[in-house]
């Protein structure tokens, strides 16, 4: 299949899946990965109406925003963050989802250029304390949302969150349900939180049955990355 029939029939899903959960039509962005895919794939992609992309490599992403500057391309951020690609990050990107500790806030403000807007933001959260996630704690989290939301070079968008793999249906179920009741919670304190991104490939439908506004898909619609992608980062 091609990355434009992989990408309508992964619409599809999300849009069944938000009539299954009686959600709005066009209720949940699809946030596309493109992490290791190729800039002719993006391409592909944008030009078969998907303007949201989601990178994880700094110095790979900038090359293709660099490469793709004329399209219209909204750039997230979704990787862990080194304190010294922050810069190349506040430069480039018009989301960052992945800002887990102040000092990573603190130096996005810092460095996001003045000509630009202020840099949308999502902090994620480690609710189920997992030793391999990236994420705020929830002890952690009200004080990064504060500064987030206080911060002159950043806007305070939502909260992103990465649960432990489950397969079965009713614990993704489970888990996301947990993650959208603390962010209704936080959203009753910061009005500006509207996005809840959580749920990818193989959960996205218990995902936005719990309430999720984005999805991340990689994959399904660029197809499996290359067995030495990693090396070639």
């Amino acid at each position: 299949m091609t990355i434009e029939q992989n990408l309508n029939k992964v619409n599809q899903l999300l849009q069944d899946a938000i009539e299954e959960a009686n959600r709005t039509v066009n209720s949940v962005t699809l946030l596309a990965v493109s992490k290791a895919q190729k800039i002719n794939n993006i391409g592909e992609a944008y030009a078969a109406g998907q303007k949201a992309f989601g990178e994880s490599y700094v110095q790979e992403a900038v090359d293709k925003i660099q490469a793709l500057r004329e399209y219209d391309i909204e750039w997230h951020f979704i990787g862990p963050i080194q304190s010294n690609k922050t810069r190349d990050i506040a430069q480039h990107f018009d989301w960052v989802q992945s800002v887990d500790r102040l000092k990573i806030a603190r130096r996005l403000n810092e460095q996001r250029p003045e000509e630009l807007a202020p840099l949308n933001i999502c902090v994620q959260v480690d609710l189920f304390a997992e030793s391999s996630k990236q994420g705020a704690t929830t002890e952690e989290l009200k004080s990064l949302l504060d500064y987030v939301c206080d911060a002159p070079r950043l806007n305070l968008k939502g909260i992103m969150a990465i649960p432990p793999k489950q397969q079965d249906t009713a614990q993704q179920l489970k888990q996301f349900e947990q993650i959208s009741q603390l962010f209704l919670d936080y959203q009753h304190q910061y009005p500006s939180l509207t996005t809840l991104s959580m749920g990818m490939s193989q959960d996205m439908t218990a995902a936005i049955a719990a309430g999720s506004t984005m999805v991340r898909v990689g994959t399904g619609i660029f197809g499996p990355r290359p067995a030495n992608w990693k090396q070639q980062i």
